[in-house]
């Protein structure tokens, strides 16, 4: 989906500037704390919050230097061809400068905030400059089908050559009317495969084509890519003039139907049956047998029109195999608006102890792209900006399983949600207990056949343990677990015996749940079983609210661990027998040892 663009406010005198713009774009206001008096968010540190951004796929405007925006992305940059735009905007707003993605949609939006400010657009792009078009960047509802030669075609463009336009939708591509004309590159716009494509010569394909589809319940991908394949090549239609795959709700998750998707680039559309069986007026295959099966009389044929709207008319009539079905309609015009709903998605993320610079740009990419949040409040706090904007329904402590049936029932409507975690979504945390809700029968109190067939992502975040152990040095650097001390949902004898375990593996232990309001003794009992085991001064590191401002690391002998030292928000990190607490020019520093000194006396050679 593409995403909403942010403008940055870093000061007083760029306020004023910043508010126009995003009245103009549609965006929210970031500004500077301190320094910005009004604001949809604010943030600290702007280096860390346009990389943040960038990171996570935003496009940003900001109301400030270059040199501002071009230090705080520039350890991100790496591919041209997927970064999001970054466009600077002077203070009294007479300069627009667009830095990066003048090709993805930097210049476009660069020119609009230009004429909404009666701006100059120092925009710089060859082609944008010479001839007022870039090649490679053509219209919602068109796509170059030979992206690769695009730079070629431009210098041939730029050198005075010319271009002859050919196709039967040369007449439509009205962004390319202005280009000089001449037989130096010569541009086809149609649907119809072309075979000597070249920087010479260039494709623009009209995506006025919407792709319905069925099959049986795991039909082979192979199956239903080859016939789909064949009916395209039947009627000349080129995979880049197909603007989505359609089919029923009741197959949103089939994974032939996701790939075929997912191989066009284009988006996967699903329509409820009542709406199909609206179109059977419209089929040409109209079924009894599919009726009495789904409840409409035709599923590729009718989720293609359904798509593709009242003016359009089926191109390809139903084509079948033994376990799949196709058919393509054509609109007038290219497909800009697409019906139906998307399969839904559910993106369980871990935001690292809370802090921006410890969350993962996919995460922070998957939160921007998300339309609902879903979480304990405090943690989609902690999001700060980066959840400004979007719906968000928060969940108190206890509420996990409603929190993530919420979620997946949310997703099941089609929505794109995020289940936002600390630390990793999968370590004592929420991603188990979406699994174990899709894998309840209908009986067990699981989640809906909708919430079923959604998408359901899993994103790794850094977890209480790792932030501790980075802390302290390197406890982890030999075996280790983790044991939850919450006997809330595991038997205290479960944990008793995991205690034992551990303690007579000499593991070192990262107690997750130490204490809670009420629940007091079991710090002091694993201390003591610990204790049996190991030396009394084995190094214990103490890690409260890591990764925040009110961050608070100790470090203890075994002996002398004392529960009231310890609340909710505290990881325990309990060393080996091995482990070591050095005291260094830089601090203390906690660590195991491997055993790399007796690999160099020759004991492991």
């Amino acid at each position: 989906m593409a995403l909403t663009p942010v403008v940055l406010a870093l000061s007083a005198s760029g306020e004023a500037t910043a508010h126009r713009i995003a009245a103009v774009i549609g965006a929210h206001v970031h500004g500077r704390e301190n320094r910005v008096q009004k604001a949809d968010a604010f943030f600290a540190n702007a280096l860390d919050h346009a990389r943040d951004l960038f990171a996570a796929g935003r496009p940003i405007v900001g109301v400030c230097a270059s040199g501002i925006l071009i230090r705080g992305v520039a350890p991100l940059l790496a591919d041209k061809t997927t970064e999001p735009p970054v466009i600077s905007v002077s203070d009294d707003g007479s300069v627009v400068v667009p830095l990066l993605g003048g090709h993805r949609g930097a210049n476009r939006l660069a020119a609009q905030i230009s004429n909404a400010l009666d701006a100059t657009a120092a925009i710089t792009t060859a082609g944008d400059v010479s001839l007022g078009v870039a090649l490679d960047e053509p219209p919602e509802g068109w796509r170059l089908v030979n992206p690769h030669d695009a730079k070629e075609a431009m210098a041939i463009l730029l050198s005075g050559a010319g271009a002859t336009f050919l196709g039967a939708d040369a007449h439509d591509a009205t962004w390319l009317q202005g280009l000089p004309q001449g037989d130096g590159l010569r541009i086809t716009c149609s649907a119809a495969p072309q075979s000597d494509l070249g920087p010479d010569h260039l494709q623009f394909a009209p995506q006025r084509f919407a792709l319905g589809v069925g099959c049986a319940r795991n039909c082979p991908a192979d199956e239903l890519s080859e016939l789909v394949a064949n009916s395209m090549a039947e009627a000349r239609i080129i995979p880049h003039a197909i603007a989505s795959v359609n089919t029923l709700t009741l197959k949103a998750d089939e994974p032939a139907i996701i790939a075929l998707a997912n191989t066009f680039g284009v988006p996967m559309r699903v329509f409820d049956a009542q709406v199909l069986e609206a179109e059977t007026p419209r089929l040409q295959t109209p079924s009894d047998v599919v009726f009495a099966e789904v409840g409409t009389h035709g599923v590729s044929e009718a989720a293609a029109l359904a798509q593709a709207g009242d003016a359009a008319s089926l191109h390809v009539a139903k084509r079948k195999t033994a376990n799949a079905t196709c058919a393509i309609a054509t609109a007038p015009a290219p497909l800009i608006e697409l019906r139906g709903r998307s399969r839904g998605r559910l993106s369980i993320v871990g935001i690292g102890p809370g802090q921006a610079t410890w969350r993962t740009p996919e995460v922070s990419k998957l939160v921007s792209e998300a339309q609902e949040l879903v979480g304990y409040g405090l943690y989609i706090d902690l999001l700060g900006p980066l959840a400004v904007g979007k719906e968000r329904s928060d969940f108190p402590l206890g509420g996990e399983e409603d929190r993530c049936r919420y979620a997946l029932e949310q997703a099941g409507k089609g929505k794109n949600v995020a289940l936002v975690c600390s630390g990793d979504a999968g370590i004592y945390a929420m991603g188990a207990l979406v699994f174990e809700l899709l894998d309840r029968g209908p009986d067990q109190m699981g989640v809906s056949d909708a919430a079923r067939r959604v998408d359901v992502v899993c994103s790794p975040g850094v977890s209480a343990l790792q932030g501790a152990a980075a802390r302290a040095g390197a406890p982890l650097g030999h075996d280790f677990c983790a044991i939850s001390l919450s006997d809330l949902l595991t038997p205290r004898e479960d944990i008793v015996k995991r205690l034992q375990a551990a303690a007579q593996g000499d593991f070192v232990i990262a107690f997750y749940n130490p204490v809670s309001m009420r629940r007091r003794t079991l710090l002091a009992e694993a201390r003591d079983i610990l204790l049996q085991h190991r030396p009394a001064d084995t190094p214990v590191m103490l890690a409260s609210s890591l990764g925040r401002p009110e961050e608070h690391i100790r470090y203890r002998n075994l002996a002398d661990l004392e529960v009231d030292e310890v609340d909710m928000l505290t990881v325990v990190l309990v060393g080996s027998s091995h482990s070591k607490l050095a005291q260094l020019g830089t601090g203390p520093r906690m660590y195991t040892p491997r055993g790399y000194a007796r690999k160099i006396d020759g004991d492991l050679a």
